[in-house]
């Protein structure tokens, strides 16, 4: 295969595992607290829609990306209200907030359908990216792609060397005795819905003011779902999401590889590849169960009401 080719998909590879890679972390954290927030896709549309609003509006890329964290940090406030003040069920809130998200930001966004933007632009590293193989596709991407990066590690940095990454992992593995050494669980649980909401918000950025850059009606065309597959896939573990993201990034450009690889094949049906791959997954995954169980936050979707 022509080095320039492998170049190009991993590059590829690596823009459209972007969205997945953030939202997932995001929704990591959340569920290392114990909550379980189903709304990630509602919350990706919300902050898509609002950050290219902005980004039209004011012109700058940057207020777009800020207001698009904001709006998923505030969409995620509403869940955490209602699940943690409120103690709804979790699973049918993240539901309801992502059907929510997916009229809200179609009814938001039908004055901006056809409009552009000028988007992010790569940020080329001299030298490094001449590297062969791996250089364009590591050393020559927008900020956005290198901020996911640095979000990454300081999320192996937070729970593998930080005190609040140990209360994090407390509070969701048992927030009653997290409680009873004195450790704020309902405060830890609402940060950590509000930063998956954000992060969120900021995957749906990347794909209306990076990726393509646009608004269209349900363009994060299921990443939400799939991110949350991916979470429970990667074992709740960072460094198994980054790679989890990238190969679902690659899965979702296969399409476009085969056809032009000359494979006589309906390009709907190799446009499922990647929802395919996340059914395998589940599939996988669901006949594990016991270590599935062993692995994920013990208080993972239970409310929890301190006892005062």
């Amino acid at each position: 295969m022509d080095i320039d080719l492998v170049q190009n998909i991993l590059y590829a590879s690596v823009r459209n595992g972007t969205p997945l890679l953030l939202v997932a972390l995001g929704e990591m954290v959340c569920e290392k607290s114990g909550v379980l927030n189903l709304g990630q896709e509602g919350m990706m549309l919300i902050g898509a829609v609002i950050g290219f609003m902005v980004a039209v509006s004011t012109g700058s890329l940057g207020l777009g990306i800020l207001a698009a964290i904001c709006a998923g940090a505030l969409s995620a406030a509403l869940f955490g209200f209602l699940t943690l003040t409120l103690l709804t069920n979790q699973v049918a809130t993240g539901l309801a907030l992502t059907i929510f998200g997916t009229g809200l930001s179609a009814f938001m966004g039908t004055g901006y359908i056809g409009k552009t933007l000028v988007g992010l632009q790569p940020v080329n590293i001299p030298y490094l990216m001449d590297i062969p193989v791996i250089g364009k596709a590591v050393f020559a991407q927008d900020l956005l792609v290198y901020l996911s990066v640095v979000i990454f590690l300081l999320i192996i940095w937070l729970f593998s060397r930080s005190r609040y990454g140990l209360v994090i992992r407390a509070v969701g593995e048992n927030p009653e005795a997290a409680h009873a050494v004195g450790l704020p669980v309902l405060k830890t649980r609402y940060l950590a819905v509000l930063f998956g909401g954000g992060m969120a918000g900021l995957a749906g950025a990347y794909l209306s003011i990076a990726y393509t850059p646009l608004w269209s009606e349900g363009m994060t065309s299921g990443k939400g779902w799939i991110a949350l597959a991916l979470v429970v896939f990667a074992s709740w573990k960072a460094e198994r999401i980054i790679l989890g993201a990238y190969l679902f990034g690659f899965a979702s450009i296969l399409h476009l590889i085969m056809q032009g690889s000359g494979y006589d094949l309906s390009p709907n049906i190799l446009s499922m590849l990647p929802y395919v791959a996340t059914i395998a997954v589940l599939i996988i995954m669901s006949r594990k169960q016991t270590m599935t169980r062993w692995l994920a936050p013990k208080s993972l979707g239970e409310s929890y009401r301190p006892q005062s």
